[in-house]
């Protein structure tokens, strides 16, 4: 792909549109529902999966295009397809490749939506899923293959458990299964880490978090790793035989290192309409370009508070995979050896009813479903974004009732402290 010569940063800012002379400098919003024609047969192309051009922005627009073309290039990937959210990425991504009777070992530690995106709506489509304790050796974690396993599922970064995925691990348990390595590279971003170099097959992200960095517009995308084979043990038909929906075409075949990619815009676009609007692709767009800046100071940020928190007398607990004595510590090293990002969890004394005290006792940070922001933020997700999960499907996935998740900002590290301990001391009155 166009710019791998140039340096990661230098991607960030200039990968995938150079202005023509004379044209904007800045990428232009294509917003516009459809693309006109002059010639029947250059419409038929489009319909053949002929032709690479647009004709209508549900499946394809330019300003959404570039947005693939930058993110594939910045994960190293052969392909991407933007999608309206995360959500919808992961979604389309599992049914890209996986039909009822099918099966899917994930995670259990994974983003509360994702855990019921795929235990929950995903069951009611016939898709089985196993979440699996992500620190269960290879072997252990092998029985739960089956013969309908058609993916396996994990995280970067678990949010908000805060695991580093054992790509090593993962990536030989998928291979000993037959099926794609799918990683959910959210929280890490291309800045910290590259799932492809260490195994994984698919990477999704979701783009209403760091990428956008913002907090301005929500957006996912599933980027192709090329280098899967469709063919093996014969699982995925709907990549290697004809598809009648578009006179027979074989995906793998035809499309080769971009075949999912392809089968995704023309099928799992075409059906369900996901799509990313115009202007949501042109804001990430530009957060994209100063995304190696930001998670530096987000990363730097988030190893001081951490350290300053476990110094703390109200605070049980922390976990960050930058802090040396973390469980993931050394994983962050060898995956993430650039930063751990800038999301923090712990535990304040006093429990659940002292985390929602703490919470409303803050002044500069904001109270939000959200991380990923240049301004720092928290929430309790126990009562939150895992709410819908049971105790003991909280405590698989790592949430504990007095867990605090800091999605830490850009703000001046002195600011971010000083709220903090002001509002631990006020907690500390009340107890």
């Amino acid at each position: 792909m166009k710019d791998k010569c140039k340096s990661f940063e230098t991607n960030c800012v200039h990968g995938s549109y150079d202005a023509a002379s004379g044209q904007p400098q800045v990428l232009p919003i294509a917003q516009s529902t459809t693309f006109r024609y002059y010639k029947a047969k250059d419409v038929a192309e489009l319909f053949d999966l002929e032709s690479a051009n647009f004709m209508y922005t549900r499946l394809g627009n330019p300003t959404v295009n570039k947005l693939e073309e930058k993110m594939a290039l910045l994960e190293g990937g052969t392909a991407a397809i933007a999608a309206s959210s995360g959500q919808a990425a992961t979604l389309m991504t599992v049914l890209n490749i996986c039909g009822a009777g099918d099966h899917v070992i994930a995670a259990s530690n994974i983003y509360g939506g994702t855990h019921n995106l795929l235990g929950v709506s995903l069951a009611k489509l016939g898709i089985e899923v196993d979440f699996v304790d992500q620190d269960l050796t290879e072997d252990e974690l092998a029985a739960f293959i089956k013969p309908g396993t058609k993916a396996v599922f994990g995280e970067t970064l678990g949010n908000p458990a805060l695991s580093v995925l054992d790509f090593e691990k993962f990536a030989a348990l998928a291979k000993r299964a037959g099926v794609p390595l799918i990683v959910d590279n959210t929280l890490a971003t291309p800045v910290l880490c590259r799932p492809f170099e260490h195994g994984a097959d698919i990477v999704l992200h979701s783009l209403t978090k760091y990428a956008d960095g913002h907090a301005s517009c929500v957006g996912g995308v599933a980027i192709e790793g090329g280098n899967f084979d469709w063919h093996s043990g014969g699982k995925y038909p709907g990549m290697t035989e004809p598809d009648e929906s578009y006179h027979g075409i074989e995906f793998y075949n035809k499309f080769g290192d971009v075949a999912f990619s392809m089968k995704m815009r023309g099928q799992l676009l075409r059906d369900l309409g996901c799509t990313m609007a115009p202007m949501n692709a042109y804001l990430i767009h530009q957060g994209l370009q100063t995304l190696h800046l930001r998670m530096e100071r987000h990363s730097a940020n988030a190893l001081s508070l951490a350290e300053f928190l476990c110094s703390h007398d109200m605070v049980e607990w922390v976990a960050y995979p930058g802090l040396p004595h973390d469980k993931y510590y050394n994983l962050a090293r060898r995956y993430m050896p650039k930063g751990a990002s800038g999301v923090i969890a712990f535990g304040v004394k006093g429990g659940r009813k002292a985390g929602e005290e703490l919470l409303e006792k803050l002044r500069l940070t904001s109270i939000v479903v959200h991380v990923g922001d240049v301004r720092t933020c928290v929430l309790h997700p126990a009562s939150t974004t895992h709410r819908q999960l049971s105790d003991v499907e909280q405590a698989k996935a790592g949430i504990k009732p007095e867990l605090i998740r800091i999605s830490v900002g850009i703000e001046n590290i002195d600011d971010i402290k000083e709220d903090f301990d002001q509002a631990l001391r006020e907690v500390k009155k009340c107890l």
